[in-house]
């Protein structure tokens, strides 16, 4: 059964989690780290910025990991989520630069550059600790509704409100934001040794109800934590504000 922690605020949320990954840190200093992209992570990355400039959290020997990137876009690029995660994180911490990885969303070959991904993936042991975001619509990474979940890490189509959802990273042009994406798969992303879901906001309320207390279907593909042993759900309370059963923190 999935441990759910209920937050007051959205920043008390990431101050508890920043806090938790320093310590990993500590105890794990080659941690393998997965990471999101997209809004709700961003006061944990500030947290962990902060931390990492107060002498707290030392990232020098970690791997980094992300979830997903869009089809068509290099590096780079300034709409990209390497360079989103560069602006919130990267360039805040001591990452070493040859311990970032990421998918290449310009790649000729997309299938050839998800293999290459799973391939690294197993070189560095597996992803210690995952950190996940959730979609209005019960994706994680690019994983999104469907009657079938892919496994492995893929090229796939994105909902059109996912597309919305990224229209402010592409200065809400929502005709601008990429229609496909390169994604971490359910199996890759479930083999994760341990998982934290975060979600936040009112908005996301109806979703991590039915995450947490629904059936597990590829319909919301999060709904797929429910099968992890060591998976944790960690809302605010506008989030968890749907929940049965909750206690803050």
């Amino acid at each position: 059964m999935m441990r759910v922690r209920v937050f007051d605020t959205a920043d008390a949320l990431a101050r508890a989690l920043a806090r938790d990954v320093a310590a990993a840190l500590r105890d794990t200093p080659a941690l393998v780290l997965g990471l999101p992209t997209g809004q709700t992570p961003i006061p944990l990355y500030r947290e962990l910025v902060r931390l990492h400039r107060a002498g707290r959290a030392d990232f020098s020997r970690a791997t980094t990991f992300n979830l997903d990137e869009f089809l068509g876009l290099a590096p780079r690029d300034p709409h990209s989520y390497r360079a989103f995660m560069q602006r919130h994180l990267f360039d805040g911490v001591n990452l070493a630069p040859r311990r970032i990885q990421f998918l290449n969303g310009a790649a000729r070959d997309a299938a050839a550059e998800c293999r290459r991904y799973e391939r690294a993936i197993e070189k560095a042991g597996g992803i210690g600790l995952q950190i996940l975001g959730l979609g209005a619509n019960g994706h994680i990474g690019f994983n999104e509704p469907a009657r079938a979940l892919v496994a492995q890490t893929h090229a796939t189509r994105l909902k059109p409100a996912t597309r919305r959802a990224n229209a402010a990273l592409f200065d809400d042009r929502l005709s601008a934001v990429p229609r496909e994406a390169l994604s971490m798969g359910m199996a890759t992303i479930l083999h994760a040794r341990t998982i934290v879901l975060l979600a936040t906001g009112a908005a996301k309320a109806r979703c991590v109800q039915r995450m947490i207390e629904g059936p597990v279907t590829p319909r919301l593909p999060a709904s797929f934590l429910q099968l992890h042993r060591h998976a944790e759900i960690w809302v605010d309370a506008r989030a968890g504000r749907s929940l049965q059963l909750r206690t803050k923190k």
